[in-house]
């Protein structure tokens, strides 16, 4: 009992501390005192090892995407472009005589006889194509003549048969005429270029250079 009697009074006698504490009481001010912040406390060597490290890591960073292979650009789609192709000049004669379909034909300027004739369907076999440059290179406007075996061949160079045609004469074959030199050859020939083909003899009297007399000597030995 003695024993049990003492702890009773230890345990009844030590001081507690009170369930609630007075702002008041002595030794309370820590406890009500605001928390402390929490501070990092950081090295110099720290802070430039952590700074080194960053530097590392950008540099890195970059080296490595310098050595990635630049993505292909994406493939455009080609425009296809076209241009419209300049048109040839065309010119239109008129093809007569001994052919199989006489007519009006249209060309390319730079074609030649044969290829009108070709056009209106062929010479005859009655066609006369001695007089017939073949090879001419034609111009716009002007008329054919496919003669047949027996008639009147019109040449339009020298030296063959039958009367010259104004409208495609060359100067040379034109200077052989009477009273035409080299002048009043190129004079045809420019009259004939801006008027076009010669429709008749007596138009040779707009030219400068040809009057009555000229013509008159002209008439049996030239045709339109």
């Amino acid at each position: 009992m003695g024993i049990s009697k003492t702890l009773w009074e230890i345990l009844d006698h030590q001081r507690r501390q009170p369930a609630i504490v007075d702002s008041r009481d002595p030794g309370a001010t820590d406890h009500f005192a605001p928390p402390r912040p929490l501070r990092w406390k950081v090295g110099v060597s720290a802070a430039l090892v952590l700074i080194a490290g960053v530097v590392v890591v950008v540099v890195g960073g970059s080296f490595v995407r310098s050595l990635a292979p630049a993505p292909e650009p994406l493939p455009v789609a080609e425009v296809a472009t076209t241009t419209d192709s300049v048109a040839e000049e065309v010119v239109v004669v008129h093809v007569v005589g001994a052919v199989a379909d006489p007519g009006v034909v249209s060309l390319p300027a730079s074609s030649r006889v044969q290829d009108a004739l070709l056009l209106a369907g062929g010479a005859l076999e009655e066609a006369e194509l001695a007089g017939v440059n073949l090879a001419r290179i034609v111009f716009d406007g002007e008329q054919i003549v496919v003669p047949r075996k027996g008639e009147p061949v019109v040449s339009a160079s020298p030296g063959a048969p039958g009367p010259i045609s104004l409208s495609r004469a060359d100067q040379a074959t034109l200077e052989t005429l009477p009273r035409i030199g080299p002048a009043t050859a190129e004079r045809i020939i420019a009259w004939r270029e801006e008027h076009g083909p010669f429709q008749s003899v007596e138009d040779l009297l707009a030219i400068s250079g040809i009057g009555p007399a000229t013509l008159e000597g002209l008439a049996d030995r030239v045709v339109p």
